[in-house]
């Protein structure tokens, strides 16, 4: 299903690999990409927010999660000093509240991790 292709492009956070410089130009393996089959070993980690939604609870973002609101992890890096940061929010809360085929379709045009919603 190619909605499915696109989801595990999006990251927990919000950012949109699939939209990515890094990603597109092949210097980032994305997010999520490469766990499901065993080319990477999600046992290896780092991101802790990537660890909680995707390794320890098994969502495909943290707008999948009940405790989203509440989360001290997702919420201090959308509270860091940098644009990107506030675009990921902005992603996250369109997302939770149209639903990953509205944020596919919303995001069908942009040149780069994240962008405008109309």
């Amino acid at each position: 299903m190619a909605l499915s292709k696109d989801i595990i492009k999006i990251g927990c956070c919000g950012a949109y690999c699939k939209t990515c410089p890094e990603f597109v130009k092949e210097r980032c393996p994305g997010c999520k990409l490469g766990y499901e089959s065993g080319k990477r070993d999600i046992s290896k980690i780092r991101c802790k927010i990537k660890a909680c939604c995707f390794r320890e609870r098994g969502f495909q973002t943290c707008a999948d999660c009940p405790d989203y609101s509440a989360c001290e992890t997702i919420h201090g890096l959308y509270a860091k000093n940098g644009y990107k940061y506030k675009k990921y929010q902005q992603a996250m809360e369109f997302l939770r509240k149209n639903g990953y085929s509205g944020f596919i379709a919303a995001s069908r045009n942009w040149k780069c991790q994240y962008g405008k919603f109309c």
